[in-house]
């Protein structure tokens, strides 16, 4: 049966009407049903009829105008000026055909909504990439935030450190270079191993000690001064016996001078906070448990039950260097007579507190075992530096009075001095900082010290919580890049998918772009009308993957909430999301411009007798 086809979305004025020529062989009763049917439906309409049956535009036609590609070639009834000027006819003018952006965005979009159903499906299954990306890139950062929780939480137990001596990581890492290994030339190369060691001297001198005074004392809880000079303690066993215990060991350290954060980190469970030189605290466990090591070092009996009451109380004596140095010769040796020594001290320090770290603490803090005051740091100090052997060490700087070996330099002399109390500049510190963001405004402190100083001048610090953080972070980035190039195939297959959906577009829509082509489109109009198509469908695939991902995230927090407490763990970043939909978009887009182009290059003729 004949059929006439009515324009769609090619002429948007209501008042003209769009026909497309009658396909096969034509009587003369189909074409007069045929001029019924235009009439009919064409009432107040111009009816502009497509064809290329010359038969059919002489026999129904009152103008014929005649193109060849886009151009008019010759008009029955050209236009012709007003009456008034009779003699002077206006020819046609024939202007460049354009389509904007916009009009095949809004074109391709109808179409779409015409299968709805086969966009939304194809949509779904281009977003499937984009969703395991965006899931990937969720975890990821929450990862990454919970990592940077974990370091904010745990600066009580990595505070930033100042040593005397400290790793060079700047050199290190040059050291490391591997494309210096195994080399293929025959040649040898000397260095100097001592000009290349890895370590830094910190010149931690009266300079940057009055530098760090500066220091705002909101961004840190406290500042803990560590001294060369030994403590050494001696303890009398129920037997009548004595141990030495030192400041070396890791059971006898001193505590950081601030009372509130050390009781924001633990719980007193007896006793009081030691305040005075003589006062010290017994360190427990969170099970409320003590080394065997340290009980024996402490002459403490061994049971397997005790009472807070049998260590409250008990007391020890710290033994000066006059005591503890005997001279003999020309040199100071130790003394080995622990029970003169005992009966001689003149501080007795005594356990006054017992203390735990809390259950809501981050990070352990204090080392298991005795903790004494800085205010006994102090004293000890002071009374060194009134004793025979720094008197002596001063009268002769040239030779170490320990030893008897000469001193060739004044590091070395000042080394010396530092074990021997002598000097009170201390060989290591620590900075305690009370927050993620006041620890990076005292390493800007710090490196503003440094700021137009020599290398070998600068002072180096140690941030473990950091080192821990970046390792960690180096190893997240490293799954989640593997990971999300899996994600990334199944994103280029449902691309791939999108372009044969779009390529059977083109299949469908043949006659049309044989319409668009007669009616003057070029080339490069077809194409955009199928690449803002691919661009639309993208775009969907891309919202869609995002949207779904979202909404998958909610139940994955809950699993992840449920076996580590951690709320809201996976979170994808919006700016993410947004480069995900510009990614799906753009792949699409990619996807479907061989589609396009073969639209394009359809011959209009053999489009427009496609059915």
């Amino acid at each position: 049966m004949q059929r006439v086809a009515i324009a769609r979305a090619l002429v948007n004025d209501p008042k003209i009407l769009l026909a497309d020529e009658p396909t096969g062989a034509l009587d003369s009763k189909t074409s007069n049903q045929i001029m019924e049917l235009i009439k009919r439906i064409s009432k107040d309409r111009l009816v502009i009829m497509v064809t290329h049956n010359q038969e059919i535009a002489e026999s129904y036609s009152d103008r014929i105008i005649r193109l060849l590609d886009g151009q008019v070639i010759e008009d029955s009834k050209p236009t012709v000026l007003e009456p008034k000027q009779p003699k002077t006819a206006t020819k046609l003018i024939n202007r460049k055909t354009s389509m904007s952006y916009f009009t095949a965005l809004k074109t391709s979009f109808q179409n779409l909504l015409t299968k709805k159903w086969r966009t939304i499906i194809t949509s779904l299954a281009g977003s499937i990439g984009i969703i395991g990306i965006a899931l990937v890139l969720s975890l990821s950062s929450g990862m990454k935030n919970y990592v940077d929780k974990m370091q904010s939480d745990t600066l009580a137990g990595f505070p930033l450190m100042i040593n005397n001596i400290v790793i060079d990581y700047e050199s290190y890492q040059l050291e490391l270079d591997q494309s210096r290994d195994f080399p293929n030339t025959k040649e040898i190369y000397p260095y100097d191993r001592q000009n290349n060691a890895r370590t830094h001297v910190n010149n931690i001198n009266d300079e940057f000690l009055d530098y760090l005074k500066g220091l705002d004392k909101s961004w840190y809880n406290s500042i803990s001064y560590q001294g060369a000079l030994t403590i050494n303690a001696l303890v009398q066993t129920t037997n009548g016996g004595y141990l030495k215990v030192s400041s070396n060991s890791s059971y006898f350290n001193e505590i950081p001078h601030n009372q509130d954060f050390i009781e924001s980190q633990y719980e007193r469970l007896d006793g009081s906070y030691p305040t005075e030189y003589n006062q010290v605290a017994l360190i427990v466990d969170r099970r409320n448990r003590l080394d065997v090591q340290f009980l024996n070092a402490f002459g403490f009996d061994t049971k397997e039950l005790y009472s807070f009451s049998y260590f409250i109380g008990k007391k020890f004596r710290v033994i000066l260097n006059d005591d503890y140095y005997v001279k003999s010769g020309n040199q100071y040796v130790e003394n080995t007579n622990y029970e003169e020594m005992y009966n001689n001290a003149e501080i007795e320090l005594e356990i006054v507190g017992i203390y735990r770290i809390k259950q809501d603490a981050t990070s352990e803090i204090l080392s298991t075992g005795i903790g004494y005051t800085t205010k006994l740091t102090d004293t000890v100090l002071q009374n060194a530096q009134n004793s025979s052997i720094v008197i002596e060490q001063k009268n002769n700087p040239d030779r170490n009075v320990l030893t008897g070996q000469p001193i060739v330099n004044e590091q070395m002399y000042q080394n010396v001095m530092r074990t021997l109390g002598g000097d009170t500049t201390p060989v290591g510190i620590q900075i305690y900082p009370v927050s993620f963001e006041a620890k990076d405004n005292i390493k800007a402190y710090i490196d503003q010290f440094n700021k137009n100083k020599a290398k070998d001048d600068k002072i180096l610090y140690t941030d473990l919580a950091e080192m821990v953080s970046n390792a960690i972070a180096m190893l997240i980035n490293t799954i989640t890049i593997i990971l999300s190039a899996f994600a990334g195939i199944s994103l280029v297959v449902s691309s791939i998918m999108i372009g044969i959906i779009t390529f059977v577009s083109v299949i469908e829509r043949t006659k049309e772009i044989g319409i668009m082509r007669s009616l003057g489109a070029r080339k490069k109009d077809i194409s955009r009308i199928f690449n803002a198509e691919t661009i639309i469908i993208g775009f969907i695939a891309g919202v869609f993957g995002i949207m779904i991902a979202v909404i998958l995230n909610f139940p994955i927090n809950k699993i992840i909430e449920h076996f580590t407490d951690a709320e809201g763990f996976a979170q994808l970043p919006i700016i993410s999301g947004l480069f995900l939909i510009f990614l799906s978009t753009a792949l699409t887009l990619i996807a479907g411009l061989i589609p396009s182009r073969i639209a394009a290059k359809k011959d209009p003729v053999i489009a427009l007798r496609t059915e």
